[in-house]
């Protein structure tokens, strides 16, 4: 009979530090840093983002209207986040053309497209009204 191999234990969890937790803001702070730097679309949304903080400030948008807009700015920004690092990821395991990798990168970035398409279409619901009722 052959014997299965050993079970390994699993990692024990660290203790928390402080100085453990700063460590993990400042990894996330340069990946967002690498992000915004190197990625045009990603600048792309910031921009509109921005231009969504102004108008929403100007037409004064509800705490629910605020809420909306976030929450459909940060999905857009964690979509190309991810889109993003597994682009660097896939070049990385294969610099050459891969027709598998390059599958894997299109399904990603539909990710932030879709995601990009719903957050146009939540600002299209929440400020055309507003603009509307000005003319």
């Amino acid at each position: 009979m052959s014997q299965s191999p050993p079970q390994s234990k699993p990692p024990s969890p660290s203790r928390f530090s402080l100085r453990n937790r700063l460590r993990s803001f400042i990894h996330a702070y340069q990946g967002m840093s690498t992000l915004l730097r190197e990625q045009h679309n990603a600048r792309i949304h910031v921009l509109a983002l921005l231009g969504a903080v102004v108008l929403g400030l100007w037409l004064k948008l509800s705490i629910q209207e605020w809420s909306l807009i976030l929450l459909a700015s940060a999905l857009v920004m964690g979509f190309e986040a991810l889109n993003s690092a597994l682009e660097y990821l896939c070049d990385r395991v294969e610099p050459a053309r891969d027709p598998l990798i390059g599958k894997a990168k299109d399904v990603a970035a539909s990710a932030v497209l879709i995601a990009a398409l719903a957050a146009a279409a939540i600002g299209a619901l929440i400020f055309l009204p507003k603009l509307l009722a000005l003319i």
